[in-house]
């Protein structure tokens, strides 16, 4: 086959893209699952690996021709293994909703109990949201919330899993602030005789920087993705921590059986080798660095916002992202969102806990540092776009300006040199 460059082929794809990477270059990526990969994961993302299928385990493929591709899934298994000190990874999920889904049908029974962190309150769909979700559909979901301050009350977390007697209980966010207490988990999972699942999908980046606290040694198994502050391809991870094989031996074999043949066929290999790049990578100082950056710039951003008169849900933030309510400034959460947007600052609309308001019109708004901090942003970069987002959300006449010094300010912070 003879290869041809891509804007010769498909112009209108070419140009897409090509439009794409300048939107990415010339707007602050402030949502915070979003990040920016190497330039050494895409390679391996987009590399001859796309045409190979691989159903099963190394050593144990149904098609011929692994041999390479045994060796790069089991790289990336050893990498995970011995980064976050665990006896063992599945690193072939799609994304984390498939990989929750895989703990859940290697774990449950159809109507098990499961206990999840509410939507509303900063929790993820996967994590029990009833009625829209396979998780809520097929297992009996209840989930715990947080207080008025916006924190996780682990006392009324326990008198709930006393109550309702979980099989699984879920220690994971998507738009919570602030550490998470996996010691306290565990010790009431381990009350009620439940799992305790780990979902750090967010905070990956930071757990390994050790600005965020493991939960390996608390938890049974562990999800996360592999993009989002760990910086890989859009993929996920399964882990199983000595724990959990004290509780059940059996318990990655039957992860493995619940990811192929349970839920998928053929594992994406371009995308295997890509998770292994990423975690070669996060085993560097320079990413530790990256991750205490996050942190750093995520608190100093909140703080400036509070100066501005900004509400911060649970009063500011431990952790690498922050929800703002929005009620104090007479702007729906969608609406400044989209302001913001148009001056080159790209944030999420977000519902706050107790939301008055419909999830399709919330009250608030998420934001973020990861992107930023990869972009080399510092301090002084966060209370200029403070500055920013105090001046578009109180006038809409400032958005033209803003978006000009966006623009000024993300030529000096280029994605890839």
């Amino acid at each position: 086959m003879k290869e041809k460059d891509l804007g010769k082929v498909d112009p209108q794809i070419a140009a897409l893209i090509a439009h794409e990477k300048e939107r990415q270059k010339g707007t602050l990526m402030m949502i915070p699952s979003e990040n920016y990969a190497s330039e050494a994961v895409l390679e391996a993302l987009g590399s001859a690996l796309q045409n190979k299928y691989a159903e099963g385990y190394p050593g144990r493929r149904y098609y011929q021709g692994q041999e390479w591709v045994d060796q790069i899934e089991n790289l990336a298994i050893d990498r995970a293994k011995k980064l976050f000190d665990v006896p063992y990874a599945n690193v072939q999920p799609y994304s984390g909703s498939p990989a929750n889904a895989a703990v859940y049908f290697a774990l449950l029974d159809r109507d098990s109990k499961i206990m999840g962190l509410d939507l509303s309150c900063g929790g993820h769909l996967t994590h029990g949201q009833p009625k829209i979700t396979f998780s809520g559909k097929y297992f009996d979901s209840f989930r715990y919330q947080v207080s008025k301050d916006g924190l996780i009350d682990y006392n009324q977390l326990e008198a709930a899993a006393l109550r309702e007697k979980p099989k699984i209980i879920i220690a994971g966010t998507t738009s919570y602030p602030r550490i998470l207490d996996f010691s306290r988990f565990a010790q009431i999972a381990d009350r009620v005789g439940a799992y305790l699942m780990a979902d750090i999908a967010h905070i990956v980046g930071l757990v390994i920087a050790g600005v965020h606290p493991s939960p390996v040694p608390y938890a049974d198994i562990i999800t996360t993705t592999t993009h989002k502050s760990l910086r890989g391809p859009r993929g996920a991870m399964i882990m199983v921590t000595k724990k959990g094989l004290g509780k059940d031996k059996d318990l990655g074999k039957k992860i493995d059986r619940a990811v192929f043949p349970g839920l998928q066929g053929g594992p994406h290999i371009n995308n295997i080798a890509a998770i292994a790049v990423a975690l070669k990578e996060a085993g560097s100082e320079s990413f530790k660095r990256y991750g205490r950056q996050i942190v750093k710039n995520a608190s100093y951003l909140a703080r400036e916002l509070i100066k501005r008169g900004f509400e911060i849900v649970s009063g500011g933030t431990d952790n690498h992202l922050m929800v703002i309510d929005l009620r104090n400034k007479g702007i729906g959460g969608k609406k400044a969102a989209e302001r913001l947007e148009a001056a080159g600052i790209v944030v999420n609309a977000n519902s706050i806990p107790f939301d008055p308001n419909p999830p399709l019109s919330p009250s608030g708004i998420r934001l973020g540092t990861p992107a930023l901090t990869t972009r080399g942003m510092e301090e002084k970069e966060m209370a200029r776009i403070a500055g920013w987002i105090a001046e578009v959300i109180s006038d809409p006449s400032w958005v033209k300006k803003v978006k000009q010094e966006v623009e000024q300010l993300t030529k000096r912070f280029p994605i890839y040199s």
